[in-house]
């Protein structure tokens, strides 16, 4: 999140993809409620400074690629839907998008919202933002 929020000080198009590793490999895998919960907590902090810098144009995506309670035996994916929260200054609303059955959703609003051609499979949830 230090680095986003980095990025976020620079003239700065196009996408910016981050990956927290972490919440899967030290807390979610090893099964440590304790560190996931402190992760969730500074991730928290450091959202809001992320949703301070954001332009009125900026579009962000928070989601993961798969369910991962530390509560749950074994050291293996779990098997609870992922959240999928967008949020953009220039949104006058908000509410619940429909549940999909495909991180192609994600894609399909990406490409739609830089206005390049969209994916064979996959769609835009753009749309239901504005």
């Amino acid at each position: 999140m230090n680095k986003t929020n980095d990025l976020l000080d620079k003239n700065f198009t196009g996408l910016c993809f981050v990956n927290l590793v972490d919440f899967d490999a030290l807390w979610g895998h090893r099964r440590n409620p304790v560190g996931y919960a402190k992760e969730i907590e500074n991730f928290d902090k450091q959202l809001k400074t992320t949703i301070e810098k954001l332009r009125y144009d900026d579009l962000l995506i928070l989601t993961a690629d798969h369910g991962n309670d530390p509560c749950a035996p074994g050291t293996d994916h779990t098997r609870e839907m992922v959240p999928l929260l967008m949020y953009s200054k220039s949104l006058n609303g908000s509410g619940l998008l429909n549940v999909t059955d495909s991180f192609a959703t994600i894609g399909a609003t990406i490409a739609e919202n830089f206005n390049v051609q969209m994916p064979i499979i996959g769609n835009s949830v753009l749309k239901d933002l504005i």
